[in-house]
Protein backbone atom coordinates (compact mmCIF):
# COMPACT_ATOMS: atom_id res chain seq x y z
CA UNK A 1 0.00 0.00 0.00
CA UNK A 2 1.02 3.35 -0.61
CA UNK A 3 1.64 6.04 1.67
CA UNK A 4 -1.00 8.89 -0.06
CA UNK A 5 0.30 12.55 1.39
CA UNK A 6 -2.26 15.40 1.38
CA UNK A 7 -1.95 18.95 1.16
CA UNK A 8 -4.50 21.81 1.19
CA UNK A 9 -4.63 24.48 -1.07
CA UNK A 10 -6.19 27.79 -0.22
CA UNK A 11 -5.60 30.26 -2.77
CA UNK A 12 -7.35 30.95 -5.94
CA UNK A 13 -4.73 32.92 -7.81
CA UNK A 14 -4.48 32.27 -11.24
CA UNK A 15 -0.65 32.65 -11.13
CA UNK A 16 1.98 30.53 -9.09
CA UNK A 17 2.81 33.44 -7.61
CA UNK A 18 -0.41 34.21 -5.85
CA UNK A 19 0.16 30.53 -4.22
CA UNK A 20 1.65 30.85 -0.23
CA UNK A 21 5.17 29.25 0.13
CA UNK A 22 4.02 26.29 1.27
CA UNK A 23 1.24 26.10 -1.31
CA UNK A 24 4.32 26.40 -3.92
CA UNK A 25 6.34 23.96 -2.08
CA UNK A 26 3.25 21.20 -2.22
CA UNK A 27 2.76 21.95 -6.00
CA UNK A 28 6.68 21.50 -6.92
CA UNK A 29 6.45 18.25 -5.50
CA UNK A 30 3.53 16.88 -6.91
CA UNK A 31 5.60 18.21 -9.81
CA UNK A 32 7.98 15.85 -9.06
CA UNK A 33 5.69 12.81 -8.12
CA UNK A 34 4.60 13.22 -11.60
CA UNK A 35 7.89 13.49 -13.27
CA UNK A 36 8.85 10.41 -11.45
CA UNK A 37 5.83 8.20 -12.54
CA UNK A 38 4.00 8.57 -9.40
CA UNK A 39 0.21 9.61 -9.58
CA UNK A 40 -1.29 13.06 -7.64
CA UNK A 41 -5.15 13.69 -7.58
CA UNK A 42 -5.97 17.32 -8.20
CA UNK A 43 -9.04 19.93 -8.19
CA UNK A 44 -9.87 20.80 -11.61
CA UNK A 45 -13.20 23.25 -12.09
CA UNK A 46 -15.37 19.96 -12.99
CA UNK A 47 -14.31 17.04 -10.92
CA UNK A 48 -11.14 15.74 -8.96
CA UNK A 49 -8.85 14.56 -11.79
CA UNK A 50 -6.23 11.39 -11.04
CA UNK A 51 -2.85 12.73 -12.28
CA UNK A 52 0.04 10.80 -14.39
CA UNK A 53 2.59 11.72 -16.97
CA UNK A 54 0.48 11.49 -20.02
CA UNK A 55 3.43 10.19 -22.38
CA UNK A 56 4.79 7.84 -19.75
CA UNK A 57 2.91 4.39 -20.45
CA UNK A 58 3.68 3.58 -17.09
CA UNK A 59 2.07 5.99 -15.88
CA UNK A 60 -0.95 5.92 -17.60
CA UNK A 61 -0.82 1.63 -16.47
CA UNK A 62 -0.59 2.76 -12.86
CA UNK A 63 -3.53 4.90 -13.34
CA UNK A 64 -5.75 2.21 -14.82
CA UNK A 65 -4.75 0.32 -11.92
CA UNK A 66 -5.38 2.45 -9.66
CA UNK A 67 -9.12 2.95 -10.51
CA UNK A 68 -9.78 -0.84 -11.60
CA UNK A 69 -10.32 0.91 -15.08
CA UNK A 70 -10.33 -0.94 -18.43
CA UNK A 71 -7.48 -0.28 -20.72
CA UNK A 72 -9.53 0.46 -23.76
CA UNK A 73 -11.02 3.55 -21.86
CA UNK A 74 -9.13 6.51 -23.16
CA UNK A 75 -7.47 9.44 -21.12
CA UNK A 76 -7.92 12.69 -21.26
CA UNK A 77 -4.55 14.65 -21.42
CA UNK A 78 -4.46 17.97 -19.90
CA UNK A 79 -2.43 21.05 -21.11
CA UNK A 80 -1.49 24.20 -19.27
CA UNK A 81 -0.33 25.92 -22.30
CA UNK A 82 -1.99 26.57 -26.11
CA UNK A 83 1.88 25.67 -27.97
CA UNK A 84 1.97 22.68 -26.40
CA UNK A 85 -0.77 20.93 -28.18
CA UNK A 86 1.30 20.65 -31.16
CA UNK A 87 3.65 18.34 -29.22
CA UNK A 88 0.80 15.56 -28.88
CA UNK A 89 -1.26 15.88 -31.87
CA UNK A 90 -0.18 15.42 -35.67
CA UNK A 91 -2.36 18.12 -37.34
CA UNK A 92 -4.23 21.11 -35.25
CA UNK A 93 -7.80 22.04 -37.43
CA UNK A 94 -9.23 25.31 -37.75
CA UNK A 95 -11.89 24.31 -35.65
CA UNK A 96 -9.79 23.35 -32.77
CA UNK A 97 -8.15 26.62 -32.79
CA UNK A 98 -11.69 28.67 -32.84
CA UNK A 99 -13.00 26.54 -29.91
CA UNK A 100 -9.70 26.92 -27.25
CA UNK A 101 -10.13 30.92 -28.31
CA UNK A 102 -13.63 30.65 -27.27
CA UNK A 103 -13.63 28.04 -24.71
CA UNK A 104 -9.75 27.41 -23.44
CA UNK A 105 -9.01 27.02 -20.33
CA UNK A 106 -11.84 25.55 -19.42
CA UNK A 107 -14.14 22.61 -19.75
CA UNK A 108 -14.17 21.56 -23.19
CA UNK A 109 -12.31 18.48 -24.08
CA UNK A 110 -11.32 18.07 -28.04
CA UNK A 111 -10.43 14.53 -29.82
CA UNK A 112 -7.83 14.80 -32.30
CA UNK A 113 -5.76 12.76 -33.74
CA UNK A 114 -2.46 11.91 -31.98
CA UNK A 115 1.32 12.36 -32.33
CA UNK A 116 3.84 9.66 -31.86
CA UNK A 117 4.53 11.16 -28.43
CA UNK A 118 1.59 10.04 -27.37
CA UNK A 119 1.86 6.54 -26.06
CA UNK A 120 -1.10 3.75 -27.20
CA UNK A 121 -1.32 3.06 -23.36
CA UNK A 122 -2.80 6.44 -22.94
CA UNK A 123 -5.43 6.77 -25.52
CA UNK A 124 -6.79 2.92 -24.92
CA UNK A 125 -5.28 2.18 -28.38
CA UNK A 126 -6.76 4.32 -30.60
CA UNK A 127 -4.29 6.91 -32.86
CA UNK A 128 -6.69 9.92 -31.28
CA UNK A 129 -6.19 12.11 -28.14
CA UNK A 130 -8.45 14.13 -26.21
CA UNK A 131 -6.70 17.22 -25.01
CA UNK A 132 -8.05 19.66 -22.22
CA UNK A 133 -6.94 22.94 -21.05
CA UNK A 134 -8.16 22.82 -17.49
CA UNK A 135 -8.88 26.50 -15.86
CA UNK A 136 -8.69 25.42 -11.92
CA UNK A 137 -5.41 27.43 -11.06
CA UNK A 138 -4.16 24.69 -9.02
CA UNK A 139 -4.81 22.22 -11.82
CA UNK A 140 -2.93 24.40 -14.40
CA UNK A 141 -0.07 24.68 -11.73
CA UNK A 142 0.14 21.01 -11.46
CA UNK A 143 0.20 20.42 -14.83
CA UNK A 144 3.17 22.73 -15.29
CA UNK A 145 5.16 22.06 -12.77
CA UNK A 146 4.34 17.76 -13.51
CA UNK A 147 6.20 18.60 -17.00
CA UNK A 148 2.88 20.08 -19.29
CA UNK A 149 1.27 16.77 -20.42
CA UNK A 150 -0.84 15.47 -17.64
CA UNK A 151 -3.44 11.99 -18.16
CA UNK A 152 -5.88 12.77 -16.06
CA UNK A 153 -9.71 10.70 -15.60
CA UNK A 154 -11.54 11.13 -12.63
CA UNK A 155 -9.84 10.57 -9.43
CA UNK A 156 -12.88 7.92 -8.41
CA UNK A 157 -12.93 4.07 -8.43
CA UNK A 158 -13.80 3.16 -12.05
CA UNK A 159 -17.67 2.87 -12.03
CA UNK A 160 -18.33 4.94 -9.22
CA UNK A 161 -19.54 8.32 -8.69
CA UNK A 162 -16.64 11.21 -9.68
CA UNK A 163 -15.50 13.30 -6.95
CA UNK A 164 -16.29 16.57 -6.37
CA UNK A 165 -14.49 16.70 -3.08
CA UNK A 166 -11.27 15.56 -1.98
CA UNK A 167 -13.04 13.86 0.95
CA UNK A 168 -14.67 11.86 -1.95
CA UNK A 169 -11.06 10.88 -3.81
CA UNK A 170 -9.75 9.78 -0.29
CA UNK A 171 -12.33 7.43 -0.33
CA UNK A 172 -11.86 5.64 -3.08
CA UNK A 173 -7.44 6.42 -3.50
CA UNK A 174 -6.15 6.36 -0.05
CA UNK A 175 -3.41 4.04 -0.36
CA UNK A 176 -3.61 3.43 -4.14
CA UNK A 177 -2.05 7.15 -5.42
CA UNK A 178 0.86 9.36 -4.19
CA UNK A 179 -0.86 12.27 -2.89
CA UNK A 180 -4.30 13.92 -2.60
CA UNK A 181 -4.55 17.91 -3.29
CA UNK A 182 -7.14 19.61 -1.53
CA UNK A 183 -8.65 22.43 -3.10
CA UNK A 184 -12.29 21.85 -1.39
CA UNK A 185 -16.02 22.31 -3.22
CA UNK A 186 -15.91 22.09 -7.06
CA UNK A 187 -18.06 24.50 -9.19
CA UNK A 188 -19.11 22.60 -12.14
CA UNK A 189 -19.00 19.22 -11.02
CA UNK A 190 -19.86 17.60 -14.03
CA UNK A 191 -16.66 16.11 -16.53
CA UNK A 192 -16.03 18.11 -19.20
CA UNK A 193 -17.81 17.82 -22.80
CA UNK A 194 -16.12 15.98 -25.30
CA UNK A 195 -15.99 17.12 -28.74
CA UNK A 196 -15.01 15.17 -31.42
CA UNK A 197 -12.73 16.82 -34.30
CA UNK A 198 -11.30 14.34 -36.26
CA UNK A 199 -15.54 13.57 -37.90
CA UNK A 200 -17.31 16.40 -39.93
CA UNK A 201 -19.09 17.85 -38.74
CA UNK A 202 -17.82 17.44 -35.75
CA UNK A 203 -19.51 15.11 -32.56
CA UNK A 204 -20.28 15.83 -29.50
CA UNK A 205 -19.58 12.19 -27.37
CA UNK A 206 -19.80 13.64 -23.94
CA UNK A 207 -22.23 16.43 -22.90
CA UNK A 208 -21.05 18.92 -20.33
CA UNK A 209 -20.84 22.80 -18.84
CA UNK A 210 -20.77 23.70 -22.86
CA UNK A 211 -23.42 22.72 -24.64
CA UNK A 212 -24.09 21.75 -28.39
CA UNK A 213 -25.86 25.48 -28.77
CA UNK A 214 -22.12 26.65 -27.24
CA UNK A 215 -20.57 24.71 -29.76
CA UNK A 216 -22.16 25.89 -32.65
CA UNK A 217 -22.28 29.61 -32.22
CA UNK A 218 -18.55 29.01 -32.85
CA UNK A 219 -18.32 25.91 -35.06
CA UNK A 220 -21.85 25.74 -37.14
CA UNK A 221 -22.95 22.55 -36.93
CA UNK A 222 -22.49 19.86 -34.44
CA UNK A 223 -23.79 16.42 -34.17
CA UNK A 224 -24.29 14.38 -30.67
CA UNK A 225 -23.37 11.31 -30.53
CA UNK A 226 -26.19 8.39 -30.14
CA UNK A 227 -25.10 6.79 -27.06
CA UNK A 228 -25.08 10.10 -25.35
CA UNK A 229 -28.41 9.03 -23.97
CA UNK A 230 -28.46 5.77 -25.11
CA UNK A 231 -26.48 2.19 -23.50
CA UNK A 232 -22.98 1.92 -26.02
CA UNK A 233 -24.97 -1.78 -26.38
CA UNK A 234 -27.92 -0.09 -28.45
CA UNK A 235 -26.01 1.80 -30.84
CA UNK A 236 -23.19 -0.84 -31.00
CA UNK A 237 -20.41 1.58 -31.37
CA UNK A 238 -17.11 1.28 -30.14
CA UNK A 239 -16.16 3.64 -27.88
CA UNK A 240 -13.83 6.60 -28.84
CA UNK A 241 -14.06 8.45 -25.82
CA UNK A 242 -14.06 8.36 -22.15
CA UNK A 243 -17.30 7.16 -20.24
CA UNK A 244 -18.67 5.96 -23.49
CA UNK A 245 -18.08 1.74 -22.89
CA UNK A 246 -18.81 1.28 -19.33
CA UNK A 247 -21.49 2.08 -16.49
CA UNK A 248 -20.06 5.03 -14.70
CA UNK A 249 -21.03 7.45 -11.70
CA UNK A 250 -23.00 4.83 -9.94
CA UNK A 251 -24.24 4.17 -6.77
CA UNK A 252 -23.84 1.05 -4.56
CA UNK A 253 -27.66 0.74 -4.72
CA UNK A 254 -29.76 0.27 -8.06
CA UNK A 255 -31.26 3.87 -9.64
CA UNK A 256 -33.57 3.86 -11.68
CA UNK A 257 -34.47 7.15 -13.55
CA UNK A 258 -38.27 8.14 -13.52
CA UNK A 259 -39.70 9.88 -16.34
CA UNK A 260 -43.48 11.73 -16.76
CA UNK A 261 -45.72 14.05 -15.86
CA UNK A 262 -44.53 15.33 -12.32
CA UNK A 263 -47.95 13.85 -10.58
CA UNK A 264 -47.32 10.26 -12.39
CA UNK A 265 -43.78 10.40 -11.40
CA UNK A 266 -44.45 11.28 -7.29
CA UNK A 267 -47.35 8.79 -7.75
CA UNK A 268 -45.02 6.42 -9.20
CA UNK A 269 -41.90 6.79 -7.19
CA UNK A 270 -43.98 6.73 -3.66
CA UNK A 271 -45.84 3.37 -4.84
CA UNK A 272 -42.40 1.69 -5.80
CA UNK A 273 -40.94 2.68 -2.72
CA UNK A 274 -43.73 1.77 -0.15
CA UNK A 275 -43.54 -1.84 -2.05
CA UNK A 276 -39.50 -1.58 -1.83
CA UNK A 277 -39.41 -1.43 2.29
CA UNK A 278 -41.74 -3.60 2.93
CA UNK A 279 -39.36 -5.78 1.09
CA UNK A 280 -36.39 -4.78 3.40
CA UNK A 281 -34.99 -2.25 1.15
CA UNK A 282 -33.87 1.03 2.23
CA UNK A 283 -35.04 3.59 -0.42
CA UNK A 284 -33.20 6.65 -2.03
CA UNK A 285 -34.89 9.47 -3.79
CA UNK A 286 -33.24 12.53 -5.62
CA UNK A 287 -36.09 15.23 -6.17
CA UNK A 288 -35.86 18.97 -6.89
CA UNK A 289 -37.17 21.34 -4.80
CA UNK A 290 -40.16 22.03 -6.88
CA UNK A 291 -41.38 17.87 -5.80
CA UNK A 292 -39.57 17.29 -2.19
CA UNK A 293 -42.59 17.34 -0.13
CA UNK A 294 -44.40 14.56 -1.62
CA UNK A 295 -42.29 12.24 -1.62
CA UNK A 296 -42.01 8.89 1.13
CA UNK A 297 -38.92 7.30 1.44
CA UNK A 298 -36.17 6.45 3.92
CA UNK A 299 -33.59 9.05 2.26
CA UNK A 300 -35.15 11.89 0.42
CA UNK A 301 -32.55 14.56 -1.11
CA UNK A 302 -33.19 17.27 -2.83
CA UNK A 303 -30.78 18.24 -5.94
CA UNK A 304 -31.40 21.51 -6.41
CA UNK A 305 -34.58 23.74 -8.08
CA UNK A 306 -35.42 22.88 -11.89
CA UNK A 307 -34.65 26.22 -12.54
CA UNK A 308 -30.90 25.75 -11.40
CA UNK A 309 -29.16 23.48 -13.67
CA UNK A 310 -25.77 24.15 -12.73
CA UNK A 311 -26.31 23.70 -8.80
CA UNK A 312 -28.27 19.91 -9.88
CA UNK A 313 -24.76 19.58 -11.72
CA UNK A 314 -22.80 20.27 -8.71
CA UNK A 315 -24.72 18.51 -6.42
CA UNK A 316 -25.31 15.27 -8.57
CA UNK A 317 -22.23 13.31 -7.87
CA UNK A 318 -22.22 14.06 -4.41
CA UNK A 319 -25.82 13.06 -3.54
CA UNK A 320 -25.08 9.55 -5.12
CA UNK A 321 -21.94 9.21 -2.45
CA UNK A 322 -24.30 9.63 -0.16
CA UNK A 323 -26.68 7.37 -0.67
CA UNK A 324 -24.10 4.70 -0.51
CA UNK A 325 -22.82 6.22 2.90
CA UNK A 326 -26.72 5.77 4.13
CA UNK A 327 -26.73 1.79 2.61
CA UNK A 328 -29.61 3.02 0.17
CA UNK A 329 -30.47 -0.42 -1.51
CA UNK A 330 -33.37 1.08 -3.99
CA UNK A 331 -33.20 4.88 -5.23
CA UNK A 332 -35.51 6.52 -7.67
CA UNK A 333 -34.46 9.74 -9.25
CA UNK A 334 -36.70 12.33 -11.29
CA UNK A 335 -35.66 12.92 -14.64
CA UNK A 336 -34.56 16.31 -16.36
CA UNK A 337 -34.49 18.26 -19.35
CA UNK A 338 -32.72 16.81 -22.41
CA UNK A 339 -31.75 20.13 -23.68
CA UNK A 340 -28.91 22.38 -22.38
CA UNK A 341 -27.21 21.65 -19.33
CA UNK A 342 -29.94 19.15 -18.42
CA UNK A 343 -28.14 16.68 -21.67
CA UNK A 344 -25.33 16.55 -19.68
CA UNK A 345 -27.32 15.97 -16.83
CA UNK A 346 -29.48 13.22 -18.15
CA UNK A 347 -26.56 11.40 -19.57
CA UNK A 348 -24.77 10.98 -15.80
CA UNK A 349 -27.67 10.27 -14.11
CA UNK A 350 -28.46 7.14 -17.27
CA UNK A 351 -25.44 5.73 -17.25
CA UNK A 352 -25.36 5.83 -13.06
CA UNK A 353 -28.62 3.65 -13.78
CA UNK A 354 -27.20 1.54 -16.39
CA UNK A 355 -30.13 3.20 -18.42
CA UNK A 356 -32.65 1.43 -16.01
CA UNK A 357 -35.35 3.89 -16.87
CA UNK A 358 -39.52 4.12 -16.55
CA UNK A 359 -40.96 6.33 -18.99
CA UNK A 360 -44.78 6.85 -17.65
CA UNK A 361 -45.97 8.58 -20.81
CA UNK A 362 -45.05 5.29 -22.67
CA UNK A 363 -46.46 3.16 -20.55
CA UNK A 364 -49.38 5.59 -20.77
CA UNK A 365 -49.69 5.26 -24.29
CA UNK A 366 -49.24 1.25 -24.73
CA UNK A 367 -51.72 0.84 -21.77
CA UNK A 368 -54.23 2.85 -23.87
CA UNK A 369 -53.92 1.15 -27.13
CA UNK A 370 -54.02 -2.04 -25.38
CA UNK A 371 -57.70 -0.53 -24.32
CA UNK A 372 -58.42 0.20 -27.74
CA UNK A 373 -57.55 -3.18 -29.33
CA UNK A 374 -59.92 -4.70 -26.45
Amino acid sequence: MIQTERIVIASAGNDFVNFTEREQEGLRRAGEILKAGGLVAFPTETVYGLGGDALNPDSSRKIYAAKGRPSDNPLIVHIADWGDLSRIVSRIPKAAERLAEAFWPGPLTMILQKSDAVPMETTGGLDTVAVRMPSHPVALAVIREGGGFVAAPSANTSGKPSPTLAAHVAEDMDGRIDMIIDGGALGIGLESTIVDLTVSPPRILRPGYITREMLEQVLGDVEADATILQSQAECGQAPKAPGMKYRHYAPAGELTVVCGEPEAVVEYINRRADEDRKGGHLVGVIGTEEMLDRYRADVIKSVGSRTEEDVIAARLYAILREFDAEGATKIYSEAFSVEGLGQAIMNRLLKAAGHRVIDLQVQQEVGENDSNRK
